[in-house]
C-alpha cells in the first residue's frame, strides 16, 4: 500500500520540532503528560491530533509504525481490528505489529473460531493470548473468582477477567503504544475520541479508524475479504462476552448491545479509573507506605 498523498505532503514539511505551534518534547512546559517513553506535551498531543484528524487511517497507522516504539495492536477481533489487521497486512513497512487477544475464557465460540481463520488469513500475524491469571477454562475462573461474578461484583470481573491479563501481557511484552478498534461513531463514551490518547499509566492509545462510520468498516470488509465474527450475519454489531452482548435493534447505537439496560459503556481496559482500580492502587501505595515505615522503626531500632 503507497503512502498516500496527505502523509507524503505531511512528511515533506517542517519537522514538528520546528513548528514553535506544536509544542514539540516540551518537557520544560507545566503541561506534560508522562508516557512510556518519555514526556509528550499537552500541546503537542493536541497539536499531533490536529493533524492526524485529517489523515487516512492507514496513514495514521504508518506514521504510528515509524514513530512509536514497542507497537502492538490489542484486539478483542471485532471488525474495526480486522480492518486495522488487513490494513497493516497490505503496508510495505518492515515494522511488524502484532496482536494481543485478551481471551477471558467467556467469549462466544464464534469468537474464538474467528481467531483461528484470522492465524490462516494472515499467516505472519503474531497472536499473543493473555488468560485470567492462573487460569485455563471458565471452571478455573468460576473456582478462583466465584460463579457467575459478572453479575456479583462485575468490576472485580472486569480486572481479573480483562485488566489484568492486559496489564500482565502489556509487562511482559514490553508495550508502549497499543492501536485499538475505538472509533466515535461506536457511540457512548467514544463520541469525542482523539486518534491518540495518553493514559494515565502512559499507555500511548492510538485509535486509527476513529473517523469510520460502521458503514465504512462494513464496506473494507466486502471488498477486501476480511474475516469477520459470523455472529455479526445475526443481528450483533460489537461482540465481548456472551454474557453481556446481545444484538442490536434498527436504529441502536452499535455497542447498544454491549451490557444492555445497564449505564456502563466500557469494560474496564478503557477506564483506567474504575473503583476496583482505584481501591487495588490504593492496597498497593498503602503497602508501601507501611513497609517504609517498617524500615524506619527498624533502622531507626538498630542505630539507638
Amino acid at each position: 500500500m503507497a503512502m498516500t498523498a496527505s502523509l507524503k505532503s505531511h512528511v515533506e514539511q517542517t519537522p514538528y520540532d520546528a513548528d514553535p505551534e506544536s509544542g514539540y518534547a516540551s518537557a520544560s512546559s507545566a503541561e506534560v503528560v508522562t508516557s512510556r517513553d518519555g514526556l509528550f506535551s499537552k500541546q503537542y498531543l493536541r497539536f499531533i491530533n490536529r493533524q492526524l484528524q485529517l489523515w487516512e487511517p492507514q496513514d495514521i497507522l504508518l506514521w504510528s509504525m515509524m514513530s512509536l516504539p514497542s507497537l502492538y495492536q490489542t484486539t478483542a477481533f471485532g471488525l474495526t481490528g480486522l480492518v486495522t489487521v488487513d490494513i497493516i497486512s497490505r503496508m510495505p513497512s518492515p515494522v511488524k505489529v502484532d496482536l494481543i487477544f485478551l481471551d477471558t475464557l467467556h467469549h462466544f465460540p464464534e469468537t474464538l473460531a474467528l481467531v483461528e481463520r484470522v492465524r490462516r488469513k494472515y499467516p505472519n500475524v503474531t497472536v499473543h493470548v493473555y488468560k485470567p491469571q492462573g487460569c485455563a477454562t471458565a471452571d478455573d475462573f468460576s473456582a478462583k473468582h466465584g460463579e457467575r461474578l459478572w453479575e456479583t461484583n462485575e468490576e472485580r470481573y472486569d480486572w481479573w477477567a480483562k485488566v489484568e491479563p492486559a496489564n500482565r501481557a502489556y509487562a511482559d511484552l514490553h508495550v508502549k503504544a497499543v492501536l485499538t478498534g475505538r472509533r466515535r461513531s461506536q457511540g457512548g463514551k467514544r463520541g469525542d475520541l482523539n486518534i491518540i490518547d495518553v493514559h494515565d499509566a502512559g499507555m500511548i492509545k492510538v485509535n486509527p479508524l476513529a473517523n469510520w462510520t460502521f458503514k465504512q468498516v462494513q464496506q473494507y470488509v466486502r471488498e477486501h475479504d476480511v474475516p469477520y465474527n459470523d455472529l455479526l450475519d445475526r443481528g450483533y454489531k460489537s461482540v465481548g462476552d456472551w454474557h453481556s452482548t446481545q444484538p442490536v435493534g434498527e436504529g441502536e447505537d452499535e455497542r447498544a448491545g454491549r451490557w444492555k439496560g445497564q449505564e456502563k459503556t466500557e469494560c474496564g481496559i478503557h477506564d483506567p479509573k474504575s473503583k476496583y482500580a482505584r481501591f487495588l492502587r490504593e492496597q498497593e501505595q498503602k503497602r508501601k507506605e507501611e513497609a517504609l515505615q517498617l524500615g524506619l522503626q527498624q533502622e531507626a531500632i538498630l542505630l539507638a
